[in-house]
């Protein structure tokens, strides 16, 4: 009895260390396991952020959320390459040798660029089977281009310049097809202006954030930031395929004409009767004066970019250096951008005929105020207008196209649509490189150029708001 009391003590002696040992060794784990989600938190946290918000409203079903994180995989990949190529082209010389140089930079990019922008958007049309390839393949292009120029930056070679125009026409080639993609991505009960805000707005919040990385990485080195632009790239090779099956069909649709004949006609202008004029416009009058406004205030954008980055370098704001006053327009232009984007999501299609003809007169009377009255603030208030303006214009654009265009030709439309005010940016920007440094002579050029573009469409749009059209868009 004694020999199995002691062995029963000694037994419950073990027992009790080992339940210690295990307690402790348990604690230890669950401590470990705690930390270690404590870390993963910011990352893990912020990832199903993204995705709630991006998949809010039935766009996780439809496809439209991973358009969104697409979209805003694009924005973070062009800021960095944007970055890299500001720093090597234009600040890392003197003003008078870097106007030279964008200028040179303009010539060989920009001017082939204003030759094969038309022809992106009929080519892309006519692969309406592969667009999720096509966007992929723009992914993989800037990947590639990136690192091409991840050398060209440091060497300063001449295949600097061509390897810019690859990345601009892949860059303006996803734009093209993105736009044709949203109409076959809209969840039910979507607007098509309310679903181009939310990609507008995933966009612009991906450039925010990549911005600042991309400056911190171009501190370490001017190729750092395409090294960074390669990783973003890659990674929308492989999100583009992620999308929908969906988005290569071409089911119902067709290619929509600017100009056509009596064989060729759509939509609202649809005659039965013999074609008196062969020029008459197939996508209806609303959506061309809509598209002629927003021509120009694209072409102000591409002309303030050239034309304020020399001028505010050279004669920055009052009490500010170089750097801050870029930085101060910058910021203006972003907060209107996605100001403008917000409240079209807000307004939803509500007359956006008004919407185009009130925004490019307020920006006409910014313009010519900041031309009159040339000084800090008033050159931050225009660019701000601007960006506010032309976002909320393009989302107008996008109402009209909803509602007048056919759905059998709205996609070609689209991408039409796109390119031609991708080459309105480039002849903007060729202006701004070519004029002397002079603010009001520069704003007063700006304030011409939107006093053409309203004056040639506010009669037609406003004759398109009376008369009405038909109503085919669906509630937001």
């Amino acid at each position: 009895m004694a020999a199995a009391r002691s062995s029963q003590g000694a037994a419950g002696v073990g027992a009790a260390k080992g339940g210690t040992r295990s307690g402790g060794s348990g604690r230890m784990t669950g401590s470990v396991r705690a930390v270690g989600r404590a870390l993963h938190f910011p990352v893990t946290g912020t990832a199903r952020g993204i995705r709630k918000a991006t998949h809010a409203h039935g766009a996780g079903e439809s496809g439209l959320g991973k358009l969104i994180e697409l979209h805003a995989v694009n924005g973070a990949g062009d800021v960095m390459i944007t970055v890299a190529l500001a720093s090597t082209v234009f600040f890392a010389v003197p003003t008078d040798e870097a106007r030279g140089r964008v200028a040179l930079y303009l010539a060989i990019t920009m001017a082939p660029f204003t030759v094969l922008a038309p022809v992106i958007g009929p080519l892309l049309d006519r692969l309406p089977h592969g667009r999720r390839a096509a966007m992929a393949g723009a992914m993989f292009a800037r990947a590639m281009l990136a690192l091409l120029l991840s050398g060209a930056v440091v060497t300063g070679s001449l295949e600097l310049y061509p390897a810019a125009l690859g990345v601009l026409v892949a860059s303006r080639s996803y734009g093209v097809v993105r736009s044709a993609v949203v109409p076959r991505l809209l969840p039910p009960r979507f607007s098509l202006v309310k679903a181009n805000s939310r990609v507008t707005l995933g966009g612009l919040l991906a450039t925010g954030v990549a911005a600042p990385i991309g400056a911190g990485l171009q501190a370490l080195g001017p190729r750092y930031p395409l090294y960074g632009a390669f990783v973003i790239f890659i990674a929308g090779t492989f999100l583009s395929f992620t999308l929908p099956p969906k988005v290569d069909s071409a089911k119902g649709e067709d290619r929509a004409l600017l100009v056509a004949d009596e064989e060729h006609l759509h939509g609202p202008q649809l005659i039965k009767d013999k074609v008196r004029r062969p020029g008459l416009r197939t996508v209806g009058t609303a959506v061309t004066h809509a598209l002629g406004a927003n021509a120009a205030l694209r072409c102000l954008s591409g002309f303030l970019i050239f034309f304020l980055a020399f001028l505010l370098r050279e004669h920055p704001l009052t009490g500010e250096s170089a750097a801050v006053s870029l930085g101060i327009v910058g910021v203006s232009a972003g907060a209107g951008n996605a100001l403008g984007t917000a409240v079209g999501a807000w307004l939803k299609s509500r007359a956006p005929e008004i919407i185009i003809v009130t925004v490019v007169a307020c920006v006409l009377g910014a313009a010519i105020t900041a031309a009159l009255f040339f000084g800090a603030f008033l050159v931050a208030c225009l660019t701000a207008v601007a960006g506010f303006s032309q976002a909320l214009a393009k989302l107008s654009l996008d109402a009209l196209i909803q509602r007048d265009v056919p759905e059998l030709v709205r996609t070609s439309a689209f991408a039409r649509s796109e390119t031609l005010l991708q080459v309105a940016w480039v002849f903007g920007g060729a202006i701004g490189i070519v004029l002397p440094l002079n603010g009001t002579l520069g704003l007063s050029v700006a304030a011409a150029i939107v006093a053409v573009g309203w004056l040639t469409t506010v009669r037609g749009l406003l004759g398109a708001a009376r008369h009405g059209g038909p109503v085919r868009s669906r509630v937001a």
